[in-house]
């Protein structure tokens, strides 16, 4: 089992880096409360992740597996909401990798920032581009966004 730390932001796309290419990610989930079960299709692979509830809004157990890219966009078709379209940009800041997530179709608009860590007191470095901090607040999730996309808040 793995415990996924991870701190989430909002960002200001005035002042990010030029991006490299990004990875599109369509991803669905077959539930999405606690414990959330997730389809992710991105560069021709497909993951199935089972996120348990978390221990604080930072700290959650999860476990992800690789599974055939056939079963997972058959299991995507089975994901009663909606599906959520983003692209993905990794960059390096400080030694730590940022993972930058531009959201598309119901929730365009919506740029987030994730940073994982190896323990829940770790210290890094803000990026300038990054704004406010939203790991608390449980609309930024993505399993939230299926049913509360951003275009309605």
């Amino acid at each position: 089992m793995a415990i996924e730390i991870e701190r989430k932001f909002l960002v200001d796309m005035g002042k990010l880096p030029k991006l490299d290419c990004g990875i599109k990610i369509l991803q669905g989930y077959l539930l999405a409360h606690s414990p959330s079960i997730r389809i992710r299709i991105a560069n021709d692979k497909a993951f199935l992740t089972i996120k348990g509830k978390p221990t604080n809004n930072i700290s959650r157990s999860e476990f992800e597996y690789e599974i055939p890219l056939s079963d997972g966009l058959k299991l995507l078709k089975e994901c009663k909401e909606l599906i959520i379209s983003k692209t993905r940009y990794e960059i390096m800041y400080e030694n730590h990798l940022w993972e930058l997530d531009i959201f598309e179709e119901e929730n365009k608009g919506l740029v987030v920032a994730e940073i994982e860590l190896s323990s829940e007191d770790e210290s890094f470095t803000l990026p300038s581009w990054v704004t406010v901090e939203v790991s608390n607040d449980t609309r930024y999730t993505n399993a939230n966004l299926i049913s509360h996309p951003y275009c309605k808040w």
